[in-house]
């Protein structure tokens, strides 16, 4: 694919060494559910609940990338990824949580990384992307439990002792507000529970988890450490003070409550009080193992939340549209929420490890013509120019993701990837927007 003038001008607006990868995650991709004694995790007993996932699937088989791993590095260094994002199956390396590690499922990883590193791909790892052993959640009530924090820096420091040498980076958790939220306050998401006084001391115990994790890992290697945060900016959807303070409080429970700790060794006041009853127990230096110094920071980035205090909220004024999951596309609010990160936090360097757009994607012919992906692309990379241009330190980009995978409760009803996924034959075939995203890499030489 030829780039027109203005991307091939978008391609120049990069600093050297940037960093350009896609993302996928262990549950959504692997398959090989019940192979090489890997133990089941939260997501196949969610799973297995009648009308838990929109469509009634399972991860059981999904992407088959166990198997075809090398496939799928081939894939990316067609693109010219410079990087690849993935998640570490818990479960998969340690089947109850504890105790015995099993060394088959070890070895998936430890072939996957060699393999990237003979490609010339960076691997960026990520301890937890949901999905938690079951037996953890049998034993001990999952994150609702604090006995949990241990395990879990036991588990990093294991994997950055065998595999610190040669990752780019590692991060512990991956939006732990989904964790938190959408499967201990909505039940959108495993375990599926509904209580908001459990959902905030489950964020809690997550970021007390990283934090102790970090300090684990700091003790086994050099390898640059981090945590990605998913973050939706909250407006007011009319210019109002009502609706203004509903932003506000929003903004507290999605972006503050796990900024603060993290940057600023404390929870926001204004959600503590709105919490009430509700607010986690935190014990005597909790705040400052939470607080440790990190070497970079993920955001994930899709969409705002436009707020209002009436029901239901009003329509977005001037959207450019939206995914095919209903989320906005708001490019410039990538721009300026990361020049309020920037500047309220001055946090280390920053990676958008995920940004992406589920797409009506129609396989005809052979060929995915998803041109409305490549828009998407093309105006949040040219916000996340501004950004850089503007003085924010961001380092890489990660689209979100190579391939169409199981997206959680969605099932496979939603396509995400640059790769179509045939989920009968497997198949991998390269989207418009695969070829697009080629086009602009080679532009970086």
């Amino acid at each position: 694919m030829q780039l027109d003038p203005e991307d091939q001008q978008l391609a120049t607006r990069f600093p050297p060494g940037f960093v350009w990868g896609s993302a996928t995650s262990a549950a959504q991709i692997e398959g090989a559910a019940q192979t090489d004694g890997r133990g089941p995790s939260i997501w196949d007993r969610f799973c297995a609940e009648p009308g838990r996932i929109i469509d009634g699937s399972n991860t059981d088989i999904a992407c088959e990338h166990y198997q075809r791993w090398p496939e799928d590095i081939a894939q990316m260094r067609w693109l010219g990824l410079k990087a690849y994002r993935f998640s570490m199956a818990w479960p998969r390396v340690q089947p109850r949580g504890r105790g015995a590690w099993n060394e088959a499922g070890f070895g998936f990883y430890d072939r996957l990384i060699d393999g990237l590193l003979q490609a010339g791909i960076q691997p960026h790892l990520t301890l937890y992307h949901w999905d938690l052993p079951a037996a953890l959640q049998d034993d001990f009530g999952g994150w609702q439990s604090r006995e949990i924090v241990p395990l879990f820096a036991d588990y990093a420091a294991e994997v950055a002792r065998r595999f610190g040498d040669r990752l780019a980076s590692l991060c512990t958790l991956n939006e732990p507000w989904c964790v938190a939220t959408l499967g201990h306050e909505t039940a959108q998401f495993a375990p599926g529970l509904k209580d908001r006084r459990v959902a905030m001391q489950v964020s809690h115990h997550l970021l007390l988890a990283h934090g102790h994790a970090i300090d684990a890992m700091r003790a086994e290697t050099r390898t640059p450490l981090g945590i990605v945060l998913n973050h939706t900016p909250a407006y007011p959807a009319q210019p109002t003070e009502a609706d203004r303070l509903a932003a506000r409080l929003d903004d507290g429970l999605n972006v503050r409550w796990y900024m603060d700790p993290i940057f600023m060794g404390r929870y926001p006041l204004d959600v503590l009080a709105h919490l009430g009853a509700d607010a986690p127990q935190v014990h005597a230096g909790d705040m400052a193992a939470i607080a440790r110094p990190l070497d970079f920071l993920g955001l994930n980035f899709y969409t705002r939340s436009l707020v209002s205090a009436r029901v239901p909220a009003p329509a977005p004024p001037g959207a450019q549209g939206f995914t095919d999951m209903g989320w906005e596309i708001v490019p410039d609010v990538m721009t300026e929420h990361l020049a309020r990160i920037a500047r309220e936090y001055l946090p280390p360097p920053i990676y958008i490890t995920e940004n992406g757009m589920a797409n009506a994607d129609r396989l005809q012919d052979g060929v995915v013509d998803d041109a409305p992906r490549i828009a998407y692309l093309r105006s949040h990379l040219r916000a996340l120019a501004r950004a850089i241009q503007y003085g924010v330190d961001v380092r890489g980009y990660f689209y979100w993701s190579l391939l169409d995978n199981f997206e959680w409760n969605s099932g496979y009803a939603k396509r995400f990837g640059l790769f179509h996924v045939n989920y009968a034959t497997q198949q991998r075939i390269a989207k418009a927007s695969a070829h697009w995203y080629r086009a602009l890499l080679g532009r970086q030489g």
